[in-house]
Protein backbone atom coordinates (compact mmCIF):
# COMPACT_ATOMS: atom_id res chain seq x y z
CA UNK A 1 0.00 0.00 0.00
CA UNK A 2 1.48 3.37 -1.00
CA UNK A 3 0.48 6.84 0.15
CA UNK A 4 3.34 8.88 -1.30
CA UNK A 5 1.17 10.46 -3.98
CA UNK A 6 -1.63 11.58 -1.65
CA UNK A 7 -2.31 15.30 -1.54
CA UNK A 8 -1.79 17.43 1.56
CA UNK A 9 -5.56 17.93 2.07
CA UNK A 10 -5.93 14.16 1.86
CA UNK A 11 -3.20 13.60 4.45
CA UNK A 12 -4.70 16.18 6.79
CA UNK A 13 -8.09 14.45 6.58
CA UNK A 14 -6.43 11.30 7.94
CA UNK A 15 -5.87 13.28 11.14
CA UNK A 16 -9.51 14.34 11.16
CA UNK A 17 -10.59 10.73 10.77
CA UNK A 18 -8.37 9.71 13.68
CA UNK A 19 -9.89 12.47 15.81
CA UNK A 20 -13.35 11.02 15.21
CA UNK A 21 -12.11 7.49 15.88
CA UNK A 22 -10.54 8.20 19.25
CA UNK A 23 -13.33 10.51 20.35
CA UNK A 24 -15.80 7.82 19.35
CA UNK A 25 -14.02 5.25 21.50
CA UNK A 26 -14.49 7.54 24.50
CA UNK A 27 -17.96 8.90 23.84
CA UNK A 28 -20.03 6.59 21.67
CA UNK A 29 -22.50 4.09 23.04
CA UNK A 30 -22.57 0.92 20.97
CA UNK A 31 -25.66 1.40 18.87
CA UNK A 32 -26.64 -1.48 16.64
CA UNK A 33 -28.05 -2.00 13.18
CA UNK A 34 -31.51 -3.62 13.08
CA UNK A 35 -32.05 -7.35 12.69
CA UNK A 36 -33.45 -7.48 9.19
CA UNK A 37 -32.93 -11.10 8.19
CA UNK A 38 -36.69 -11.55 8.34
CA UNK A 39 -37.56 -7.96 7.49
CA UNK A 40 -39.85 -8.70 4.50
CA UNK A 41 -42.01 -11.00 6.61
CA UNK A 42 -42.28 -8.55 9.49
CA UNK A 43 -43.17 -5.48 7.41
CA UNK A 44 -46.68 -4.56 6.39
CA UNK A 45 -46.20 -4.68 2.63
CA UNK A 46 -48.42 -3.52 -0.21
CA UNK A 47 -48.74 -5.84 -3.19
CA UNK A 48 -47.80 -2.92 -5.46
CA UNK A 49 -45.45 -0.14 -4.36
CA UNK A 50 -46.45 3.52 -4.26
CA UNK A 51 -45.30 5.59 -7.20
CA UNK A 52 -45.62 9.37 -7.06
CA UNK A 53 -45.22 12.02 -9.72
CA UNK A 54 -45.57 15.79 -9.68
CA UNK A 55 -49.35 15.51 -9.39
CA UNK A 56 -49.71 12.84 -6.68
CA UNK A 57 -49.86 9.03 -6.49
CA UNK A 58 -50.45 6.78 -9.47
CA UNK A 59 -53.14 4.12 -9.24
CA UNK A 60 -51.93 0.63 -8.34
CA UNK A 61 -52.52 -0.67 -11.87
CA UNK A 62 -50.62 2.22 -13.45
CA UNK A 63 -47.82 1.85 -10.91
CA UNK A 64 -47.44 -1.85 -11.63
CA UNK A 65 -47.46 -1.35 -15.41
CA UNK A 66 -44.93 1.47 -15.16
CA UNK A 67 -42.57 -0.66 -13.08
CA UNK A 68 -42.80 -3.59 -15.47
CA UNK A 69 -42.13 -1.31 -18.44
CA UNK A 70 -39.00 0.14 -16.85
CA UNK A 71 -37.41 -3.19 -15.91
CA UNK A 72 -38.30 -5.59 -18.74
CA UNK A 73 -36.20 -8.72 -19.06
CA UNK A 74 -34.93 -9.08 -15.50
CA UNK A 75 -35.35 -12.28 -13.50
CA UNK A 76 -35.83 -10.31 -10.30
CA UNK A 77 -39.40 -9.73 -9.14
CA UNK A 78 -38.95 -5.96 -9.20
CA UNK A 79 -42.53 -5.24 -8.15
CA UNK A 80 -42.01 -7.34 -5.03
CA UNK A 81 -38.60 -5.82 -4.31
CA UNK A 82 -39.94 -2.28 -4.72
CA UNK A 83 -42.84 -3.03 -2.37
CA UNK A 84 -40.48 -4.55 0.21
CA UNK A 85 -38.15 -1.58 -0.04
CA UNK A 86 -40.98 0.89 0.44
CA UNK A 87 -42.21 -1.00 3.50
CA UNK A 88 -38.70 -1.03 4.95
CA UNK A 89 -37.74 2.58 4.21
CA UNK A 90 -41.03 4.47 4.14
CA UNK A 91 -39.96 6.22 0.92
CA UNK A 92 -42.05 5.98 -2.26
CA UNK A 93 -40.82 5.68 -5.80
CA UNK A 94 -41.05 8.89 -7.81
CA UNK A 95 -41.60 8.79 -11.58
CA UNK A 96 -40.79 11.19 -14.39
CA UNK A 97 -37.13 11.91 -13.63
CA UNK A 98 -34.01 12.37 -15.71
CA UNK A 99 -30.78 10.95 -14.28
CA UNK A 100 -27.30 11.63 -15.61
CA UNK A 101 -24.24 9.78 -14.35
CA UNK A 102 -21.17 11.98 -13.86
CA UNK A 103 -17.81 10.23 -13.71
CA UNK A 104 -14.84 11.66 -11.81
CA UNK A 105 -14.17 15.19 -10.68
CA UNK A 106 -13.92 17.29 -13.85
CA UNK A 107 -17.24 16.04 -15.24
CA UNK A 108 -19.07 16.32 -11.92
CA UNK A 109 -17.57 19.70 -11.04
CA UNK A 110 -18.27 21.07 -14.50
CA UNK A 111 -21.94 20.08 -14.28
CA UNK A 112 -22.35 21.51 -10.77
CA UNK A 113 -20.60 24.78 -11.58
CA UNK A 114 -22.72 25.10 -14.71
CA UNK A 115 -25.93 24.68 -12.69
CA UNK A 116 -24.73 27.26 -10.14
CA UNK A 117 -23.98 29.78 -12.89
CA UNK A 118 -27.54 29.40 -14.19
CA UNK A 119 -29.18 29.75 -10.76
CA UNK A 120 -31.99 32.32 -10.56
CA UNK A 121 -33.38 32.10 -7.01
CA UNK A 122 -31.58 29.79 -4.57
CA UNK A 123 -28.63 27.41 -4.16
CA UNK A 124 -28.47 24.86 -1.34
CA UNK A 125 -25.15 23.08 -0.85
CA UNK A 126 -24.49 20.33 1.71
CA UNK A 127 -21.00 18.81 1.73
CA UNK A 128 -18.67 16.82 3.93
CA UNK A 129 -15.47 18.47 2.68
CA UNK A 130 -15.14 22.05 1.42
CA UNK A 131 -11.41 22.73 1.03
CA UNK A 132 -9.65 26.03 0.52
CA UNK A 133 -7.73 25.07 -2.58
CA UNK A 134 -7.94 26.09 -6.23
CA UNK A 135 -11.15 24.13 -6.81
CA UNK A 136 -12.68 25.24 -3.52
CA UNK A 137 -11.89 28.87 -4.31
CA UNK A 138 -13.53 28.50 -7.72
CA UNK A 139 -16.72 27.33 -6.03
CA UNK A 140 -16.54 29.99 -3.32
CA UNK A 141 -15.97 32.81 -5.82
CA UNK A 142 -18.90 31.72 -7.98
CA UNK A 143 -21.21 31.30 -4.98
CA UNK A 144 -20.28 34.78 -3.73
CA UNK A 145 -20.95 36.16 -7.21
CA UNK A 146 -24.42 34.56 -7.29
CA UNK A 147 -25.24 35.79 -3.77
CA UNK A 148 -24.36 39.35 -4.72
CA UNK A 149 -26.53 38.98 -7.82
CA UNK A 150 -29.56 38.25 -5.62
CA UNK A 151 -29.52 34.43 -5.51
CA UNK A 152 -29.80 33.10 -1.96
CA UNK A 153 -26.94 30.69 -1.18
CA UNK A 154 -27.16 28.37 1.84
CA UNK A 155 -24.23 26.10 2.75
CA UNK A 156 -24.10 23.29 5.30
CA UNK A 157 -20.60 21.86 5.76
CA UNK A 158 -19.35 19.17 8.13
CA UNK A 159 -17.07 20.29 10.95
CA UNK A 160 -14.80 17.22 10.82
CA UNK A 161 -14.74 16.87 7.05
CA UNK A 162 -13.74 20.55 6.70
CA UNK A 163 -11.64 20.63 9.88
CA UNK A 164 -8.51 21.83 8.09
CA UNK A 165 -10.24 24.54 6.08
CA UNK A 166 -9.38 27.97 7.54
CA UNK A 167 -12.32 29.73 9.18
CA UNK A 168 -11.46 32.83 7.12
CA UNK A 169 -12.50 30.90 3.99
CA UNK A 170 -16.04 30.53 5.32
CA UNK A 171 -16.07 34.01 6.90
CA UNK A 172 -15.43 35.53 3.47
CA UNK A 173 -18.53 33.84 2.06
CA UNK A 174 -20.54 34.78 5.14
CA UNK A 175 -19.51 38.43 4.76
CA UNK A 176 -20.90 38.35 1.20
CA UNK A 177 -24.35 37.38 2.55
CA UNK A 178 -24.15 33.61 2.16
CA UNK A 179 -25.79 31.66 4.99
CA UNK A 180 -23.46 28.97 6.38
CA UNK A 181 -23.87 26.38 9.13
CA UNK A 182 -21.09 24.16 10.50
CA UNK A 183 -22.63 20.73 11.10
CA UNK A 184 -22.00 19.33 14.61
CA UNK A 185 -19.02 21.56 15.51
CA UNK A 186 -15.92 19.98 16.99
CA UNK A 187 -15.95 22.59 19.76
CA UNK A 188 -18.35 21.25 22.45
CA UNK A 189 -19.02 24.78 23.73
CA UNK A 190 -20.91 25.49 20.51
CA UNK A 191 -23.33 22.60 21.14
CA UNK A 192 -23.80 22.56 24.89
CA UNK A 193 -26.02 19.64 25.84
CA UNK A 194 -26.15 18.28 22.31
CA UNK A 195 -22.53 17.63 21.31
CA UNK A 196 -22.41 14.72 18.88
CA UNK A 197 -18.86 14.52 17.57
CA UNK A 198 -19.28 10.96 16.32
CA UNK A 199 -22.31 11.86 14.18
CA UNK A 200 -21.16 13.37 10.90
CA UNK A 201 -22.88 14.83 7.84
CA UNK A 202 -21.33 12.78 5.06
CA UNK A 203 -23.90 13.82 2.44
CA UNK A 204 -23.03 15.57 -0.79
CA UNK A 205 -26.10 17.48 -1.96
CA UNK A 206 -26.42 20.42 -4.32
CA UNK A 207 -29.91 21.68 -5.21
CA UNK A 208 -30.28 24.66 -7.55
CA UNK A 209 -33.58 26.57 -7.76
CA UNK A 210 -35.33 23.45 -6.48
CA UNK A 211 -35.17 22.09 -10.04
CA UNK A 212 -31.85 20.31 -10.44
CA UNK A 213 -29.98 18.27 -7.83
CA UNK A 214 -26.67 16.45 -7.51
CA UNK A 215 -25.41 13.77 -5.15
CA UNK A 216 -22.83 11.00 -5.00
CA UNK A 217 -19.33 10.70 -3.62
CA UNK A 218 -17.70 13.92 -4.85
CA UNK A 219 -16.50 16.48 -2.28
CA UNK A 220 -15.23 19.96 -3.04
CA UNK A 221 -11.48 19.42 -2.94
CA UNK A 222 -8.54 19.36 -5.33
CA UNK A 223 -8.59 15.54 -5.30
CA UNK A 224 -11.23 16.00 -8.01
CA UNK A 225 -9.39 18.48 -10.19
CA UNK A 226 -8.24 15.68 -12.51
CA UNK A 227 -9.77 12.49 -13.93
CA UNK A 228 -8.84 8.91 -13.13
CA UNK A 229 -8.12 6.27 -15.77
CA UNK A 230 -11.86 5.78 -16.31
CA UNK A 231 -12.52 5.63 -20.07
CA UNK A 232 -9.08 7.10 -20.71
CA UNK A 233 -7.82 4.26 -22.89
CA UNK A 234 -4.60 4.28 -20.85
CA UNK A 235 -2.80 1.08 -19.93
CA UNK A 236 -2.63 2.26 -16.34
CA UNK A 237 1.19 2.36 -16.39
CA UNK A 238 1.33 6.16 -16.29
CA UNK A 239 2.40 8.07 -13.21
CA UNK A 240 -0.47 7.99 -10.72
CA UNK A 241 0.59 11.43 -9.41
CA UNK A 242 -1.21 12.94 -12.40
CA UNK A 243 -4.51 11.19 -11.72
CA UNK A 244 -7.54 12.34 -9.80
CA UNK A 245 -9.76 10.22 -7.62
CA UNK A 246 -12.17 7.73 -9.22
CA UNK A 247 -15.68 8.70 -8.16
CA UNK A 248 -19.27 8.74 -9.37
CA UNK A 249 -21.84 11.51 -8.98
CA UNK A 250 -25.37 11.79 -10.36
CA UNK A 251 -27.44 14.70 -11.67
CA UNK A 252 -31.18 14.54 -11.02
CA UNK A 253 -34.01 16.50 -12.64
CA UNK A 254 -37.75 16.02 -12.19
CA UNK A 255 -40.20 15.51 -9.31
CA UNK A 256 -37.66 13.64 -7.14
CA UNK A 257 -35.63 16.83 -6.72
CA UNK A 258 -38.20 17.97 -4.13
CA UNK A 259 -37.21 15.05 -1.91
CA UNK A 260 -33.55 16.05 -2.17
CA UNK A 261 -34.47 19.61 -1.26
CA UNK A 262 -36.43 18.39 1.75
CA UNK A 263 -33.43 16.39 3.00
CA UNK A 264 -31.28 19.52 2.87
CA UNK A 265 -33.82 21.64 4.71
CA UNK A 266 -34.29 19.00 7.42
CA UNK A 267 -30.52 18.80 7.95
CA UNK A 268 -30.36 22.60 8.15
CA UNK A 269 -33.15 22.69 10.72
CA UNK A 270 -31.49 19.95 12.78
CA UNK A 271 -28.66 22.34 13.67
CA UNK A 272 -31.07 24.84 15.28
CA UNK A 273 -29.21 27.93 14.17
CA UNK A 274 -32.14 29.96 12.92
CA UNK A 275 -34.60 29.92 10.06
CA UNK A 276 -33.46 29.64 6.48
CA UNK A 277 -34.10 32.57 4.13
CA UNK A 278 -37.54 32.48 2.51
CA UNK A 279 -37.19 31.52 -1.16
CA UNK A 280 -38.99 29.34 -3.70
CA UNK A 281 -37.45 26.04 -2.65
CA UNK A 282 -40.29 23.89 -3.97
CA UNK A 283 -41.31 25.05 -7.46
CA UNK A 284 -43.65 22.91 -9.62
CA UNK A 285 -41.69 19.97 -11.03
CA UNK A 286 -43.17 18.42 -14.19
CA UNK A 287 -42.01 15.06 -15.48
CA UNK A 288 -38.86 15.43 -17.59
CA UNK A 289 -37.76 11.81 -18.06
CA UNK A 290 -38.67 8.17 -17.55
CA UNK A 291 -36.63 7.14 -14.50
CA UNK A 292 -38.20 5.77 -11.31
CA UNK A 293 -36.22 7.12 -8.37
CA UNK A 294 -36.35 6.50 -4.64
CA UNK A 295 -34.56 9.14 -2.54
CA UNK A 296 -33.15 7.62 0.64
CA UNK A 297 -31.79 9.82 3.40
CA UNK A 298 -30.48 8.24 6.58
CA UNK A 299 -29.24 9.75 9.82
CA UNK A 300 -28.02 8.56 13.23
CA UNK A 301 -30.89 7.32 15.34
CA UNK A 302 -33.10 7.05 12.26
CA UNK A 303 -34.62 4.09 10.47
CA UNK A 304 -31.49 2.81 8.62
CA UNK A 305 -33.11 3.32 5.23
CA UNK A 306 -30.01 2.94 3.06
CA UNK A 307 -28.79 -0.12 4.96
CA UNK A 308 -32.15 -1.84 4.60
CA UNK A 309 -32.32 -1.08 0.88
CA UNK A 310 -28.87 -2.57 0.29
CA UNK A 311 -29.56 -5.79 2.18
CA UNK A 312 -32.99 -6.32 0.60
CA UNK A 313 -31.66 -5.83 -2.94
CA UNK A 314 -28.78 -8.22 -2.34
CA UNK A 315 -31.05 -10.82 -0.74
CA UNK A 316 -33.42 -10.71 -3.72
CA UNK A 317 -30.71 -10.82 -6.41
CA UNK A 318 -31.10 -13.61 -8.96
CA UNK A 319 -28.41 -12.99 -11.56
CA UNK A 320 -25.75 -10.40 -10.71
CA UNK A 321 -24.47 -8.02 -8.04
CA UNK A 322 -21.80 -5.49 -9.01
CA UNK A 323 -20.51 -3.33 -6.16
CA UNK A 324 -17.97 -0.51 -6.14
CA UNK A 325 -16.88 -0.13 -2.53
CA UNK A 326 -14.47 2.63 -1.55
CA UNK A 327 -14.67 1.78 2.15
CA UNK A 328 -15.91 -1.66 3.16
CA UNK A 329 -16.55 -2.64 6.78
CA UNK A 330 -19.96 -4.36 6.78
CA UNK A 331 -21.83 -5.86 9.70
CA UNK A 332 -22.53 -9.59 9.87
CA UNK A 333 -25.94 -9.34 8.16
CA UNK A 334 -24.69 -7.46 5.10
CA UNK A 335 -21.67 -9.74 4.77
CA UNK A 336 -23.94 -12.79 5.06
CA UNK A 337 -26.27 -11.40 2.37
CA UNK A 338 -23.36 -10.92 -0.05
CA UNK A 339 -21.77 -14.32 0.55
CA UNK A 340 -25.13 -16.13 0.48
CA UNK A 341 -25.87 -14.59 -2.92
CA UNK A 342 -22.55 -15.85 -4.31
CA UNK A 343 -23.16 -19.32 -2.90
CA UNK A 344 -26.57 -19.59 -4.58
CA UNK A 345 -24.99 -18.85 -7.95
CA UNK A 346 -25.36 -15.08 -8.30
CA UNK A 347 -22.47 -13.44 -10.15
CA UNK A 348 -21.03 -11.23 -7.40
CA UNK A 349 -18.17 -8.90 -8.28
CA UNK A 350 -16.76 -6.17 -6.03
CA UNK A 351 -14.22 -3.50 -6.97
CA UNK A 352 -12.12 -2.32 -4.02
CA UNK A 353 -9.32 0.25 -3.86
CA UNK A 354 -5.67 -0.75 -4.13
CA UNK A 355 -4.65 2.59 -2.60
CA UNK A 356 -6.62 4.63 -0.12
CA UNK A 357 -6.71 7.86 1.87
CA UNK A 358 -7.79 5.96 5.00
CA UNK A 359 -5.41 3.24 6.14
CA UNK A 360 -7.50 1.70 8.92
CA UNK A 361 -10.61 1.40 6.76
CA UNK A 362 -8.51 0.12 3.88
CA UNK A 363 -7.12 -2.76 5.96
CA UNK A 364 -10.49 -3.42 7.59
CA UNK A 365 -11.99 -3.91 4.14
CA UNK A 366 -9.23 -6.31 3.13
CA UNK A 367 -9.85 -8.34 6.29
CA UNK A 368 -13.07 -9.58 4.65
CA UNK A 369 -11.40 -10.85 1.47
CA UNK A 370 -10.95 -14.43 2.66
CA UNK A 371 -14.62 -14.84 3.59
CA UNK A 372 -15.73 -13.27 0.31
CA UNK A 373 -13.38 -15.35 -1.84
CA UNK A 374 -14.33 -18.58 -0.05
CA UNK A 375 -17.99 -17.88 -0.88
CA UNK A 376 -17.23 -17.36 -4.57
CA UNK A 377 -17.26 -13.56 -4.67
CA UNK A 378 -14.93 -12.18 -7.35
CA UNK A 379 -12.70 -9.40 -6.00
CA UNK A 380 -10.90 -6.74 -8.02
CA UNK A 381 -8.70 -3.83 -6.97
CA UNK A 382 -8.66 -0.56 -8.91
CA UNK A 383 -5.23 0.49 -10.14
CA UNK A 384 -3.51 3.87 -9.96
CA UNK A 385 -6.30 6.11 -8.59
CA UNK A 386 -7.85 6.37 -5.15
CA UNK A 387 -11.29 4.75 -5.41
CA UNK A 388 -14.03 6.83 -3.75
CA UNK A 389 -17.17 5.75 -5.64
CA UNK A 390 -20.13 4.17 -3.81
CA UNK A 391 -22.31 2.40 -6.37
CA UNK A 392 -24.20 -0.84 -6.89
CA UNK A 393 -26.24 -2.47 -9.63
CA UNK A 394 -28.27 -5.63 -9.00
CA UNK A 395 -29.67 -7.78 -11.82
CA UNK A 396 -29.28 -4.86 -14.20
CA UNK A 397 -32.47 -3.32 -12.79
CA UNK A 398 -31.83 -2.01 -9.26
CA UNK A 399 -29.09 0.61 -9.01
CA UNK A 400 -27.89 3.00 -6.36
CA UNK A 401 -25.49 5.95 -6.35
CA UNK A 402 -24.86 8.07 -3.31
CA UNK A 403 -22.67 9.13 -0.42
CA UNK A 404 -23.03 6.02 1.76
CA UNK A 405 -20.16 3.59 2.03
CA UNK A 406 -20.75 -0.08 2.78
CA UNK A 407 -19.54 0.26 6.34
CA UNK A 408 -20.97 0.52 9.83
CA UNK A 409 -19.96 4.19 10.15
CA UNK A 410 -22.09 5.19 7.18
CA UNK A 411 -25.07 3.10 8.23
CA UNK A 412 -25.00 3.97 11.96
CA UNK A 413 -23.18 7.21 12.63
CA UNK A 414 -23.41 9.40 9.52
CA UNK A 415 -26.12 11.34 7.73
CA UNK A 416 -26.07 9.93 4.19
CA UNK A 417 -28.07 10.14 0.96
CA UNK A 418 -28.49 7.58 -1.83
CA UNK A 419 -30.65 7.48 -4.92
CA UNK A 420 -32.16 4.13 -5.89
CA UNK A 421 -33.08 3.91 -9.58
CA UNK A 422 -35.30 1.12 -10.89
CA UNK A 423 -34.61 1.05 -14.60
CA UNK A 424 -33.22 -1.52 -17.02
CA UNK A 425 -31.84 1.27 -19.20
CA UNK A 426 -30.04 2.93 -16.28
CA UNK A 427 -28.88 -0.47 -15.03
CA UNK A 428 -27.25 -1.16 -18.40
CA UNK A 429 -25.39 2.16 -18.13
CA UNK A 430 -24.27 1.26 -14.61
CA UNK A 431 -23.06 -2.16 -15.73
CA UNK A 432 -21.16 -0.52 -18.58
CA UNK A 433 -19.41 1.82 -16.15
CA UNK A 434 -18.58 -1.14 -13.91
CA UNK A 435 -17.06 -2.98 -16.89
CA UNK A 436 -14.91 0.08 -17.63
CA UNK A 437 -13.58 0.05 -14.07
CA UNK A 438 -12.83 -3.66 -14.37
CA UNK A 439 -10.50 -2.84 -17.26
CA UNK A 440 -8.45 -0.73 -14.86
CA UNK A 441 -8.53 -3.28 -12.03
CA UNK A 442 -6.57 -6.39 -11.10
CA UNK A 443 -8.27 -9.58 -9.84
CA UNK A 444 -7.50 -10.94 -6.40
CA UNK A 445 -7.43 -14.75 -6.42
CA UNK A 446 -7.61 -17.08 -3.42
CA UNK A 447 -4.10 -18.36 -4.17
CA UNK A 448 -2.54 -14.89 -4.32
CA UNK A 449 -4.43 -13.74 -1.25
CA UNK A 450 -3.34 -16.77 0.77
CA UNK A 451 0.32 -15.81 0.12
CA UNK A 452 0.08 -12.25 1.45
CA UNK A 453 2.72 -11.21 4.02
CA UNK A 454 2.20 -11.74 7.74
CA UNK A 455 2.48 -8.02 8.47
CA UNK A 456 -0.47 -7.41 6.16
CA UNK A 457 -2.52 -10.00 8.06
CA UNK A 458 -1.67 -8.27 11.34
CA UNK A 459 -2.84 -4.91 9.97
CA UNK A 460 -6.09 -6.49 8.80
CA UNK A 461 -6.69 -8.11 12.20
CA UNK A 462 -6.03 -4.86 14.04
CA UNK A 463 -8.26 -2.80 11.75
CA UNK A 464 -11.06 -5.40 11.96
CA UNK A 465 -11.16 -4.93 15.73
CA UNK A 466 -11.91 -1.22 15.23
CA UNK A 467 -14.57 -1.90 12.59
CA UNK A 468 -17.47 -0.48 14.58
CA UNK A 469 -15.83 2.95 14.97
CA UNK A 470 -14.29 3.33 11.51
Amino acid sequence: MQFSHLTRPCQSRIGARLLVLFSSLLLAACAALPDIRELPQRQEMRSTPTIENGEGNLSRNKARLLLLQRVRGTRTDVVKLAAMEEAATGSPLISGNRTTLLFDGPQAMGAMLGAIRNAQDNINLETYIFDQDELGMQFADLLIEKQRAGVQVNILYDSIGSLNTPRAFFDRMRAAGIELIEFNPVNPLRRLGSWRLNNRDHRKILVVDGKIAFTGGVNITEDYSKSSLFRSGSSGKSNSDGLGWRDTHIQLEGPAVASMQLLFLKAWASQREGDIADREYFPPLPEVGNKLVRVLGSEPGGDFEIYKAYVLAIQEAQKSIYLTAAYFAPDVQLLDAITAAARRGVDVKIIFPSISDAGLVFHAGRSFYTELLDAGVQIFQLKASVLHAKTAVVDGAWSTVGSSNMDIRSFLHNSEVNLVILSGEFGTTMEGAFAEDLKNSLPVTREVWADRPTIQRVKEWAARNFEYWL
